[in-house]
């Protein structure tokens, strides 16, 4: 099936230091019915930024507690830099703290708890980036009775 003219792909870069979790996070996505584009993953905030700067990325899921760079520290260079400054962060981690959540929104990133529902991460996304999804129906469409990741 051909794409919808004006059907925006995302690029998504996901980082996370754990493995699993990319593979959760990057299946979540593809479960989603979002329209993805290439799907890029790094270990850390320091591979994120390098990513960044070697590949067109429209969304960025990070985790915040990450060796070399945590997810913080990758946001404050990319709100910094003019090239990257407005690119939709979302956080998917397992941080409680009302506090430093409400840091991270302030620097513009929004924020999904681990565990997380495929439903969670797909509003999000389509809250942060303005993709709707709800074009979709069928097999690639989530249901309500997918699993918890």
């Amino acid at each position: 099936p051909g794409e919808a003219i004006g059907t925006m792909q995302l690029n998504v870069m996901i980082v996370d230091d754990s493995m699993v979790m990319r593979s959760m996070i990057r299946r979540t996505l593809q479960l989603s019915g979002l329209p993805l584009g290439d799907l890029h993953e790094a270990a850390n905030g320091a591979e994120g930024l390098e990513t960044l700067e070697n590949h067109p990325i429209d969304l960025i899921l990070a985790d915040l507690n990450m060796p070399v760079m945590d997810g913080e520290t990758m946001i404050e260079h990319i709100r910094a830099d003019a090239a990257f400054s407005h690119l939709p962060i979302l956080i998917v981690s397992t941080e409680g703290s009302f506090r430093r959540i409400s840091l991270l929104r302030s620097k513009g990133a929004e924020f999904v708890h681990k565990p997380f529902t495929p439903e969670a991460i797909r509003e999000a996304v389509s809250d942060l980036t303005g993709v709707d999804y709800d074009q979709l129906t069928g097999p690639e469409a989530v249901s309500g009775s997918g699993p918890d990741f």
